[in-house]
């Protein structure tokens, strides 16, 4: 089935594991040329020739901080005119919120926010020079409307992506560029191993799950297709759950 996005040009940031490389994966497999990007050299080549096993889209890695002018510049260097950025860079530092310093709390938002909204900044402006339309998925979490303890930061970063995309849907919406959020539940990777092996953390999740299950990297990875693609064209300022029905109830009436 051919999804319109076949030979398009896409920025997929933090992609050289996780969430991030699902979003990668996915469009590659639908033919969209994919530039990758991760601080992490190794990790980022070995996921580089991991996609371009699959193909048929090409695959270029760039090692990049996103924080930086410099991380920003190397990445639309490779991909001078892409019709598709993935925000996916992110971080957390965890602890209570009387204890976070204001060294982790700029470090999260620096990050997970303002490097966020540079890059959107830098795409956007790019489209509107050309008169061309463009797509715009950013990574929020189902943190962005509820909270786990000894998350402020993250919470608060993912609270602003929320409203970030919002806000930029309706200043770009005029031309023709869709901004859009994928807000992802509980997501089994290698990052979330220590929470999928632990027993007790495994049961509470599957009983709070209206679909008892942990979601698959490829599940994050078709809503990305689907937002980047023309199937998408009249959704702009949207926040898509993929969380298995998690923030739609407080669990069955037994635990």
């Amino acid at each position: 089935m051919d999804l319109g996005i076949k030979g398009r040009q896409a920025i997929v940031c933090g992609s050289s594991k996780g969430l991030g490389k699902a979003c990668a994966l996915a469009l590659v497999k639908e033919g969209v040329n994919v530039v990758v990007s991760a601080r992490t050299e190794a990790d980022l080549l070995a996921t580089a020739d991991e996609l371009r096993a699959v193909g048929p889209g090409d695959v270029r890695a760039i090692t990049a901080d996103v924080t930086t002018e410099e991380g920003r510049e190397a990445l639309f260097a490779a991909c001078p005119e892409p019709d598709i950025l993935v925000n996916n860079a992110g971080a957390t530092r965890r602890g209570s919120a009387e204890t976070i310093t204001a060294e982790d709390w700029n470090f999260v938002l620096n990050l997970n926010v303002t490097a966020a909204y540079t890059l959107c900044r830098a795409f956007a402006r790019d489209r509107i020079k050309d008169s061309k339309k463009g797509k715009i998925i950013n990574l929020a979490s189902v943190m962005s409307e509820t909270i786990r303890e000894d998350n402020a930061p993250y919470a608060a970063s993912k609270g602003a992506i929320r409203q970030l995309t919002k806000a930029l849907a309706v200043d770009w919406a005029k031309y023709r560029i869709n901004v859009n959020a994928i807000g992802p539940g509980f997501i089994q990777t290698d990052l979330t191993r220590p929470l999928w092996e632990d027993e007790s953390f495994d049961k509470w999740l599957k009983w709070k799950t209206p679909q008892a299950r942990w979601g698959k990297p490829e599940d994050l990875g078709n809503a990305a297709v689907y937002l980047a693609s023309p199937a998408s064209d009249f959704v702009t300022g949207h926040i898509l759950y993929v969380d298995g029905g998690l923030l739609s109830t407080f669990g069955p009436s037994s635990w």
